[in-house]
């Protein structure tokens, strides 16, 4: 999907001096290419009997509503820690450029339940392990894992024990 990725801006110094942020605005702004972006992923899972699509935040929310919204399942926001309301599971995690702490309510899935998680950017890999590991906690299946891009450079996938599909991606690592 080279398409995608000429709609991909980079920005340098930001959040932090010596990264390199990948703009998904772009993409997102523009109509077509949002909905193939969507569409694709849709397709990847319409077999899968997905009970839940969850989002990390943020930008992950952005891709993971409509897909749930597609497949017919309910929508889970993965947070930093303290902006959900309700009672929650946390798992620390490490980024690229420093550490965190992600919530999920702890009701929010179950055992039976069948969940896809789905965020923007696969760095380091430590966001995205932590998500899957808070739904497991919960009980719930990971049936699948989707990124728009990957910074294959960063070898993120070494700490995520399961398959990952991805639309871009950057380097090798």
């Amino acid at each position: 999907m080279d398409d995608l990725k000429a709609l991909i801006r980079d920005v340098p110094g930001f959040p932090e001096p010596g990264i390199i942020f990948k703009d998904v605005t772009p993409l997102l702004e523009d109509g077509e290419a949002f909905g193939r972006v969507i569409d694709t992923i849709v397709q990847s899972f319409t077999d899968a009997g997905v009970t839940h699509v969850a989002g990390i935040e943020s930008r992950g929310f952005i891709f993971a509503a409509p897909v749930a919204k597609a497949l017919g399942a309910g929508l889970v926001l993965i947070r930093k820690a303290g902006k959900l309301p309700r009672p929650t599971v946390a798992e620390p995690y490490a980024l690229e450029y420093g550490t965190g702490t992600l919530e999920v309510h702890e009701d929010a899935v179950g055992a039976g339940d069948r969940v896809v998680v789905i965020d923007d950017v696969l760095a380091t890999g430590g966001t995205l392990g932590a998500a899957i590991r808070l739904i497991q906690h919960l009980g719930a299946e990971v049936v699948g894992v989707q990124v728009l891009i990957e910074l294959a450079f960063l070898d993120g996938r070494r700490h995520v024990d399961m398959p990952i599909e991805t639309l871009v991606a950057y380097g090798a690592p």
